[in-house]
């Protein structure tokens, strides 16, 4: 089966975030496959590269990158989501005039039409958080 993921929760506030990484990692291991994940509202801070997590928490980016390093799996971050709370890839970044990026590499940023596409082109859009 092709899942693809819809994350609205923050990485930060409850499990939501870190349930949806393990159940991408655990379909993956049983022999689904997830084609698309999209990030939207609190979602986006999924994709922060300057967030540090406390030595007695997870790290809660290190899922993400592991499937996308992994498995090939596409990160997207909303892009007005993203713009709305600061997160920026180089691209963002220079059209607005900002300093650095602040978005992870891994993760890229898009619109709608890419989540719409995700639904078209798997059998299951599974929603995390909310």
């Amino acid at each position: 089966m092709i899942y693809s993921l819809l994350i609205v929760a923050s990485p930060v506030s409850g499990h939501g975030a870190r349930t949806a990484a393990g159940f991408a990692l655990s379909a993956i291991a049983s022999g689904h496959s997830i084609q698309r994940v999209f990030f939207l509202d609190d979602g986006v801070y999924c994709g922060t590269a300057s967030a540090v997590f406390p030595q007695d928490e997870a790290d809660r980016l290190q899922p993400w990158l592991q499937l996308a390093r992994e498995h090939a799996v596409e990160l997207v971050l909303c892009v007005s989501s993203a713009l709305r709370r600061g997160m920026l890839d180089p691209t963002e970044a220079e059209r607005h005039e900002k300093a650095a990026a602040t978005v992870h590499p891994a993760f890229c940023i898009g619109g709608l039409g890419q989540l719409v596409e995700a639904v078209n082109q798997c059998d299951r859009l599974i929603t995390f958080g909310g």
